[in-house]
């Protein structure tokens, strides 16, 4: 018998807290299957869950055999940011920043809507926070998955898991919050509020110049977002050059694709039961979600802050400052379905799309800002 007790030993290694990662993977699954939110990120992680809490699993390192996941990791994520970056690549392919420069006002809503990343850092650090893992938390406000990831991993935060889960699951989650974050602060008048749309010609000149010019602006201001926002933009400028249509689309496709799966699973790796099941990851959710909700409504206020010096015939429906986070074009969908909810002929979309491709650099740069202000704070 005892040269067959090998076999029970996985059985007999099972925690409740093994089970309840299970569970919770299990949910990720069921979210992203059933329910249809962000499958392409929901369902790798949730299988990655279930994947690394096996006991003695093959996937994580044992002794001298090297699992695949903490590889993945370690190559991948922990020693360039490998990942995260490329995938930023095909998010710029993927962005027509066209309705941003033909309204470059909405241009402000990107930078308001980052108003519950920095509230949340004093939240969290009021918590009894490390400032390192404060300033990870809070920006999972922006809704951006591997900007977050980024942050924390830079600054090694203890929750790297439960802040990559956060930032996605609220990511997922944008139609179900941001409706009720908006309407908690706008009344039916001010939503009902209509904005014309005569956009101006952009020139194809323009479309190449801005790229270049939002990586030279933002690294001078913060230099630590030089990598995200250089990525982004370098994925733009593939889209908009008209010369590499197939680099475009590759991008676009199967670059984003490919990384977005292999992130979600990698990313599992924080999510072993020991790292993840404690009141501070709890806490982490929490807070991001406060983060994700203040964003919006920092958005929102921006948008009725400037509406006090603009004629009635001119005014912003505040709705489409709250689109002013990274969930592109999830949040700009939803501002739409709102619009429309409230007065069937109001359409905002390209607004919203504005402010919503606004909120994409606006997030890349306050998370270069953060990892600035904690290489001030934390040397």
């Amino acid at each position: 018998m005892s040269d067959f007790a090998f076999l029970w030993e996985g059985l007999t290694a099972i925690s409740w807290k093994t089970l309840l990662m299970w569970l919770i993977g299990a949910l990720l699954i069921w979210l992203a299957i059933k329910k249809d939110m962000e499958p392409a990120l929901l369902l790798p992680m949730g299988f990655g869950a279930i994947l690394v809490n096996i006991p003695f699993s093959g996937v994580l390192t044992q002794g001298d055999t090297t699992g695949i996941i903490d590889w993945l990791f370690q190559v991948g994520i922990h020693a360039a940011e490998a990942m995260p970056l490329l995938l930023f690549v095909g998010i710029g392919a993927m962005i027509d920043f066209g309705p941003l420069l033909s309204n470059p006002k909405m241009l402000l809503f990107g930078g308001a809507a980052q108003f519950g990343i920095f509230f949340t850092v004093l939240l969290a650090s009021f918590l009894n926070f490390d400032l390192k893992d404060a300033m990870s938390i809070g920006v999972t406000g922006a809704a951006d998955g591997p900007t977050s990831i980024m942050v924390s991993l830079r600054l090694g935060s203890n929750y790297m898991g439960p802040i990559a889960v956060a930032a996605y699951s609220y990511m997922a989650l944008v139609p179900l919050i941001q409706p009720l974050a908006i309407k908690l602060v706008t009344t039916k008048k001010e939503r009902m509020i209509r904005m014309p749309y005569n956009p101006a010609e952009v020139s194809k000149t323009t479309r190449i110049l801005f790229p270049i010019i939002v990586t030279v602006i933002a690294g001078l201001i913060a230099p630590d977002s030089v990598a995200l926002v250089g990525f982004l933009m370098f994925g733009n400028l593939i889209r908009e050059c008209g010369k590499l249509e197939n680099l475009s689309q590759a991008a676009q496709g199967p670059l984003a694709n490919l990384i977005t799966i292999f992130l979600g699973i990698t990313i599992a790796c924080q999510m072993q039961a020991d790292k993840f099941l404690s009141w501070g990851t709890l806490l982490v959710m929490g807070l991001g979600l406060f983060a994700f909700v203040f964003d919006t409504i920092g958005g929102v206020f921006f948008a009725k802050l400037i509406n006090l010096f603009l004629p009635k015939e001119k005014k912003i429906n505040p709705m489409v400052g709250g689109a002013g986070i990274s969930a592109f074009p999830m949040s700009a969908r939803v501002i739409q379905k709102m619009a429309l909810k409230e007065d069937n002929q109001n359409h905002l979309l390209m607004h919203a799309v504005g402010a919503n491709v606004a909120g994409q650099i606006g997030s890349v740069v306050a998370g270069g800002i953060i990892l600035s202000l904690a290489g001030q704070l934390l040397a």
